[in-house]
């Protein structure tokens, strides 16, 4: 069935937001012939990870995507067939009333992040009947496992990674496009918040006792890697060692050349929801930095991805696993836990390619958002 998509997407201070909704849009253009429309509030930052936007256009189109500007006075639109507010920004009450008004009304949408939680099966499908207007919004929630919205993750997209992996040419054409040497280093893609756990991160590296280069993505945890450095600071281009550890920072990379820098590297740490998502994709040993919340909900989010991550790893990996994402979430400089974590990598390596296969077998969360759409029109 083919239906229209109105996608509301408010970018807060990082790209994780616009992140996922890039990626449902497109997939639902792509893999199921849907027509969308996606509302932005800031196209400056979209354009930072898809080239192409231009920030000064109210409207335009994308990947066959439409793409609006979203302003504080909404301009008078009929509401597609679904409309789906992600991730808790809410749609203009001019536009309530537009979607009240029109027959059929449309299908209303709250789509949460995702979570590995026991919640999420219990909530996901839940109808929300509006106070005033004569509309019900459903929560979507994406999760591991049945009962959940699923998993992002596009077959196409899937498809690109093993080709990638199969072809030593194009991945030697992407480290020469990046400025990184093939020089045999172990590849650590760094990728995180503020985080006072760097430093202790870089002081391990250069004891591990072979090369290592860490890619620094340009951005907020900058200064804890010249603090690592012993440097007054860094930028995009920049190249320090110490000993048999490098550190080079990666200007900002754009959508799906980031998600080729993480199918390339040989560890990823990562941050937040949308990048968190494509690094388990990568089958790649990795480190998430949650986003932290003022009445410490990450940990709990934690602890419920990491129950069935660890399934099948020895117990001494275990621990040193647990201990690194505790290290890494708290903020702590600790050295040793991180040569403990690294001593156990080849098991780890086995590890997140056995995570990512089993992934490939859970419900993927755009297939699952148009079966429930359709349900309920």
């Amino acid at each position: 069935m083919k239906l229209g998509w109105d996608i509301f997407c408010t970018v807060i201070d990082n790209y994780g937001d616009i992140g996922i909704c890039w990626r449902v849009a497109r997939q639902l253009v792509r893999e199921h012939g849907q027509r969308v429309r996606l509302w932005v509030d800031d196209l400056e930052t979209f354009q930072r990870i898809r080239p192409g936007i231009d920030p000064a256009r109210d409207s335009q189109t994308l990947e066959e995507v439409e793409i609006r500007r979203w302003p504080q006075d909404m301009p008078q639109v009929r509401p597609a067939d679904v409309v789906v507010e992600a991730f808790a920004c809410r749609a203009p009450e001019s536009f309530l009333l537009a979607m009240a008004a029109r027959t059929p009304k449309p299908v209303w949408i709250n789509l949460e992040y995702f979570s590995a939680e026991a919640w999420v099966a219990e909530s996901h499908g839940l109808a929300s009947p509006h106070p005033r207007l004569p509309l019900t919004q459903y929560f979507f929630i994406p999760g591991l496992g049945p009962g959940t919205g699923g998993m992002l993750g596009s077959p196409a997209e899937l498809r690109a990674l093993a080709a990638f992996r199969a072809d030593a040419s194009a991945r030697q054409g992407f480290w020469k496009e990046t400025g990184v040497p093939e020089d045999g280093a172990l590849k650590i893609a760094l990728f995180a918040y503020d985080n006072p756990a760097i430093p202790g991160l870089i002081e391990a590296l250069k004891h591990i006792g072979r090369p290592v280069r860490l890619l620094a993505s340009e951005g907020k945890s900058l200064g804890q890697v010249a603090a690592g450095l012993g440097a007054a600071g860094l930028k995009a281009g920049d190249s320090s060692s110490l000993g048999s550890l490098t550190v080079q920072v990666l200007p900002f990379m754009p959508q799906d050349r980031y998600d080729r820098l993480l199918w390339a590297c040989d560890i990823n740490f990562v941050r937040g929801e949308d990048s968190f998502i494509r690094a388990q994709h990568a089958g790649q040993p990795l480190v998430w930095q949650a986003y932290v919340q003022e009445d410490g909900a990450q940990w709990p989010k934690i602890e419920a991805f990491l129950a069935p991550y660890v399934e099948g790893l020895s117990a001494p990996a275990e621990a040193a696993l647990r201990d690194a994402w505790q290290v890494w979430n708290a903020g702590e400089a600790r050295p040793q836990t991180w040569l403990k974590w690294l001593a156990h990598l080849p098991e780890y390596q086995k590890h997140a390619r056995d995570w990512a296969g089993k992934l490939q077998s859970h419900p993927n969360l755009v297939d699952r958002l148009v079966g429930f759409a359709c349900s309920k029109v």
